[in-house]
């Protein structure tokens, strides 16, 4: 069990370019200010609550009948929900605006107390790892709430042949904040703060605002902001190096003591997925890549009239797409509805989100770019960041994060400890509710150059989150074994990338000069080593789910309801098995993929 800080959430001005009124946060059902009373009632509830938890519990585990170890786990999750609510709080204000030093101060006071508070706590996973198996499963024989805890101390004793001397872990954790933690706040800083001066425009762009240009209908706008990106990242690369070989050095120090046979080691138990069913995904992708991206991007450059597609033109609107603008409003009723035809209690989840101040929808001056859900605590309510810019892809994005954020509502149920699902299974909802959209919108769709550019775009999105993120993820494994054999150069780096790159994209493109630096933007790989699968794992794990779901499985909603209010008390394979499917089984991989095959099948035939 970790005490929870804040992931990556990613301030628009309240009304923008026609999009009508877009929403911003209300973080007052955290707290109502960072001056509050109730901040700082909470954190001197937590620095008593620790100690005193640590004096209560500290080398008597084994002494500990049923009962006092159910009061034990509940006093332990009381802290992850108070620890869990400030640093939400506080990482929900920074994102909002990374430029503000206020803001990233606030936060950063508050991950040093918390993690002062909470060291007390170390010795708890390390001493429970410990109890013997049998005595424990006599515990849990003996009581059925304490029994309902099971799948979390089996992902925490997953850990027992890694976990090293109470004296090293309460190290690692007093030295996080200065270890990973202070790389990631610099990445994010000087991301947040890079400007991009793009041919045409008259004044600079953020991160944000240039990577909106890349699917632009105008191809010298794309083309200028590619070579934008291109200038700054080069300008910046030595640095983005030094982040990279540091985190990747420190990983390798720590797998190391802590005998992780592989650097995906850690992920994998994370997730709570065995290596092979991994494995056996990466390998589904990459043997796919002819037939998907391939065949694909061949299709885009006949379109586009181009006999070679340039970096910029990978992500492109269609010559027959009509550009237009989705406002606010129209995204907001398109989701909505797409999800109530599914089932009207799955829209009415997603309604507070937009009534009660969950969405923070707008881009402004140094808000972090992207988008996520955030659960902060099962006590409070998920947000939703979006950086919202009118597009048809943005609605996806919308009905994207609403998934997350509806499975967060469903699984809080479970309790703070839970509650958490693992990677693997935390974007099934996101990917299924960006379905659901899609099919509506497919279904209402009154021309065939209407249905060829949906599919288009779906096919793009798939292949952008199947084929691109196993391509991320091969680029990390190789990354990660060559840091292993010492320091890397940002050539080095760039040479890892351009290598993916190619195998993954094919022979459709030519690869501009200043291309092998857009490595240096993906949070991902300095946030969240080896996080990338997870979303080609949920996009093969939806597609084959929504198979079972046109295909008429009795009671779907119902066993989809279920699935996702059993947050992460049950093992994929559990999960799973009321639809019919195993992730495990190698053929799986295939049933997803060829889904976007038949896609692009339809595509091709439609040439025809």
């Amino acid at each position: 069990m970790t005490l929870p800080l804040p992931r990556p959430v990613f301030d628009a001005n309240a009304t923008g370019g026609g999009l009508g009124d877009l929403p911003d946060w209300d973080l007052t059902d955290l707290y109502p200010a960072t001056d509050a009373p109730e901040f700082s009632r909470d954190m001197a509830w937590l620095e008593k609550a620790c100690a005193d938890f640590a004096a209560d519990y500290e080398g008597k585990l084994a002494t500990l009948d049923a009962a006092a170890m159910l009061d034990c786990i509940k006093r332990y999750e009381e802290i992850d929900v108070i620890a869990g609510r400030i640093m939400s709080y506080a990482g929900l204000r920074y994102y909002q605006n990374t430029m503000d030093s206020e803001r990233a101060k606030f936060m950063a006071d508050a991950q040093d107390r918390i993690t002062t508070f909470t060291t007390p706590l170390v010795f708890f996973s390390l001493e429970f790892n410990r109890l013997d198996d049998a005595h424990l499963s006599g515990l849990l024989s003996q009581n059925a709430d304490l029994a309902r805890y099971k799948p979390v101390f089996d992902r925490m004793r997953a850990m027992r042949p890694h976990q090293l001397s109470d004296e090293l872990e309460k190290f690692l954790h007093d030295n996080s904040v200065v270890g990973a933690s202070a790389w990631n706040k610099l990445f994010d800083e000087t991301m947040a703060g890079l400007m991009f001066k793009v041919e045409g425009e008259e004044e600079e762009l953020n991160l944000e605002s240039t990577l909106n240009l890349l699917t632009d209908t105008d191809r010298a706008k794309r083309e200028a902001a590619a070579r934008a990106l291109a200038v700054v990242f080069d300008k910046n690369i030595k640095l983005f190096a030094r982040i990279h070989n540091t985190l990747a050095k420190e990983k390798e120090v720590e797998d190391r003591w802590r005998k992780m046979p592989t650097p995906q080691t850690g992920r994998h138990l994370s997730n709570h997925v065995e290596p092979e069913v991994v494995e056996a995904l990466r390998n589904a992708v990459v043997a796919a890549y002819p037939k998907l991206s391939h065949r694909y991007y061949r299709l885009k450059a006949k379109w586009m009239g181009l006999d070679k597609l340039q970096v910029w033109d990978r992500n492109a609107p269609l010559p027959i797409e009509t550009p237009k603008t989705v406002d606010w409003d129209s995204a907001t009723r398109t989701v909505l509805d797409a999800y109530g035809a599914f089932d009207p209690k799955m829209a009415d989840l997603a309604k507070p989100f937009f009534e009660k101040g969950w969405i923070d929808a707008g881009v402004k001056p140094g808000k972090a770019p992207g988008a996520f859900a955030h659960p902060t605590v099962t006590t409070v309510h998920p947000y939703v960041m979006l950086n919202y810019l009118g597009k048809p892809r943005d609605v996806m994005t919308l009905a994207h994060e609403l998934g997350h954020g509806v499975h967060q509502v469903l699984a809080a149920g479970q309790g703070e400890l839970l509650s958490s699902t693992p990677l693997t299974l935390a974007e099934t909802a996101s990917v299924f509710g960006e379905m659901l959209t899609f099919r509506k919108l497919l279904d209402a769709a009154k021309t065939p150059g209407e249905r060829k550019t949906l599919l288009a775009g779906k096919v793009e999105d798939m292949i952008n989150t199947v084929v691109r993120q196993i391509a991320f993820y091969d680029f990390e494994c190789k990354l990660h074994a060559a840091r292993r054999e010492g320091e890397l150069t940002p050539d080095d780096i760039n040479a890892l990338w351009m290598s993916v790159q190619a195998q993954s994209l094919g022979d459709a493109f030519d690869f501009m000069d200043g291309y092998e630096t857009f490595w240096a933007y993906i949070p991902h790989f300095v946030h969240s080593p080896f996080y990338v699968y997870a979303y080609a794992f949920g996009d093969g794990l939806v597609n084959a789910l929504y198979a079972a779901y046109a295909d008429g499985l009795p009671d779907f909603q119902a066993k989809y309801f279920d699935m996702l209010k059993s947050g992460g008390s049950k093992h994929h394979k559990e999960l799973l098995a009321p639809f019919g499917l195993d992730a495990s089984d190698p053929k799986f991989w295939d049933k997803g993929l060829s889904m976007i095959a038949g896609f692009i099948d339809e595509l091709e035939a439609m040439e025809g």
